[in-house]
């Protein structure tokens, strides 16, 4: 698991969202951002609100390393049909994400550990690369060892988050499916997301 320098919470100040829609975000009760300047505002260019799209799609699923998201921007391109749709379809695929989507655990970082950790199966087979492309109808479940502890029944009892309807999910026992790949108007972001954005900074 990458090593992470600073807290999510700072990735939220330092973008200005809530990018989790948590009711814990600092920026709940500060919008500007952090340090001596940070109520300072001026004009972002075009380069800079590209670079703010990208930040806060990449923030958004666990702080995805550049490396990595840059490798999903061209599977994207290569793929027939819209570039930013297949860009989050393919965000939307990974198996971190889906564990959060599910509400098997709080945040998407947590969803990352936790499947690094051995307690998320695929048909059957334990997977423990968050990164995992989820196919269509593929079974996720959390496995019985894991399925009592601390974290994963406080987030399955939580009413934060609606679980998205391209999902599957049986509470009871921690089970989902994988129905099929959203558009980017399924995916419930808190803060708008703009794809679009992402792939004119990465072709530039």
């Amino acid at each position: 698991m990458s090593k992470r320098a600073q807290s999510k919470y700072k990735i939220d100040r330092r973008l200005g969202v809530n990018l989790w829609g948590r009711s814990k975000s600092p920026v709940n009760r500060r919008e500007y951002g952090p340090g001596q300047h940070g109520q300072r505002r001026k004009k972002p260019s075009d380069f800079g609100l590209q670079l703010m799209a990208k930040q806060k799609l990449k923030g958004y699923y666990a702080n995805i390393g550049e490396r990595q998201f840059r490798r999903l921007y061209a599977e994207a391109v290569r793929r027939k049909g819209d570039t930013g749709e297949n860009l989050i379809q393919l965000l939307e695929r990974r198996l971190d994400a889906v564990v959060y989507r599910m509400k098997f655990v709080p945040t998407p970082f947590a969803a990352r550990q936790f499947i690094n950790h051995g307690h998320v199966t695929v048909n059957g087979r334990r997977v423990n690369i968050p990164s995992y492309q989820v196919k269509d109808n593929d079974v996720i479940e959390v496995r019985n060892r894991s399925k009592q502890m601390a974290m994963v029944l406080e987030a399955t009892a939580s009413g934060e988050r609606d679980i998205p309807d391209y999902l599957e999910v049986d509470n009871g026992s921690l089970k989902g499916r994988f129905l099929r790949a959203p558009n980017l108007a399924d995916v419930p972001y808190p803060v708008q997301m703009e794809p679009n954005l992402v792939i004119e900074f990465y072709s530039r």
